[in-house]
């Protein structure tokens, strides 16, 4: 069977990546809107409506606008904006979430597509709200420190620059306000009651990400152990393609002595770490910003939706 598919902001990053992932794929036939109508409202009302599965890589305002132009019942939206991620009746693409998610995400039609960042945070620490160890009113930081593609198109042009300007050759942090966008679905995906004191850096590298969440002990459950709070990511993650619990305290990044923020790029994989000392523990998460963080997280959610293998395109 073949699926008709169109992206609403192909020219984007997203969008662009979306398309090199279907590109060698029988299954789908790629619907394109014409360069001199991609602002039309009337012809990207048409082919939404025409497709199967509709990959909305546009800007919030846009995205809703977008969505209010569907009146196919059989168009399944997948939306890579922050519009819908908390939104009723939109289901959250993240398939590995929780027992039922992959479920929700076949039967919606409405799917709103993880953050980068969020995607990181969430599968570190939902796991550890699942099994009872982490509390839901724990007080929780997490710094995230990502490439540069995941500011779009302006930034990369910024950070492509010849030469590149000092200010940029640092890690920048940012969203220094605590308010960034990712947080309410960090919250409502965890399960945490208080939103994360949460830090984003981004440096002069293209794509990968990782999320650090540093923890003491004493805020766990009581006789919470680094042994169990890898039993409990190992656990949650058991049997998933996509997701990689790596040993406790892994022998082969400490005896490295760094951590390699770019070692999942160009797949759809997450990484997931937890070193220990007697007192405290730090889970991490690794991830592409450009793949399971955005566009092959949207793919795998497509996948997942249309009942075809989940990871048709993606390995």
């Amino acid at each position: 069977m073949t699926f008709k598919v169109f992206v609403d902001g192909q020219e984007g990053t997203t969008g662009l990546r979306i398309h090199e992932y279907l590109a060698a794929r029988s299954d789908i036939e790629v619907l394109k809107i014409d360069a001199d109508k991609r602002k039309d409202p009337a012809e990207r009302s048409r082919l939404l409506n025409a497709a199967d599965v509709a990959f909305l890589c546009l800007p919030d305002a846009a995205s809703r606008e977008a969505a209010f132009m569907v009146n196919n019942p059989n168009t399944c939206l997948i939306d890579a904006s922050t519009a819908h991620r908390t939104a009723p009746g939109w289901a959250f693409g993240l398939p590995e979430l929780a027992r039922g998610q992959r479920g929700a995400i076949q039967a919606s039609k409405r799917i709103a597509n993880p953050g980068c960042h969020a995607s990181a945070f969430i599968l570190a620490v939902r796991p550890l709200v699942d099994a009872g160890l982490l509390p839901r009113d724990a007080a929780v930081t997490a710094t995230s420190i990502t490439g540069y593609s995941g500011g779009g198109k302006s930034m990369i042009a910024e950070y492509q620059q010849q030469p590149l300007p000092a200010h940029l050759q640092a890690p920048r942090p940012y969203g220094l306000g605590l308010k960034h966008k990712h947080l309410p679905e960090m919250m409502a995906h965890t399960g945490l009651a208080t939103p994360p004191v949460f830090m984003p850096i981004v440096s002069s590298f293209y794509k990968g990400l990782t999320v650090s969440v540093p923890l003491q002990l004493s805020q766990l459950a009581p006789g919470t152990t680094p042994e169990a709070v890898h039993a409990a990511l190992a656990a949650h993650y058991a049997g998933e393609r996509f997701i990689n619990v790596m040993p406790l305290r892994d022998a082969a990044t400490l005896e490295a002595g760094f951590f390699d923020v770019q070692a999942c790029n160009d797949t759809n994989r997450v990484d997931l770490f937890v070193f220990a000392s007697d007192t405290q523990v730090l889970v991490m998460s690794r991830l592409d910003n450009l793949g399971k963080g955005a566009s092959g997280a949207a793919v795998q959610a497509m996948n997942v939706h249309l009942g075809v293998e989940e990871t048709l395109g993606l390995v």
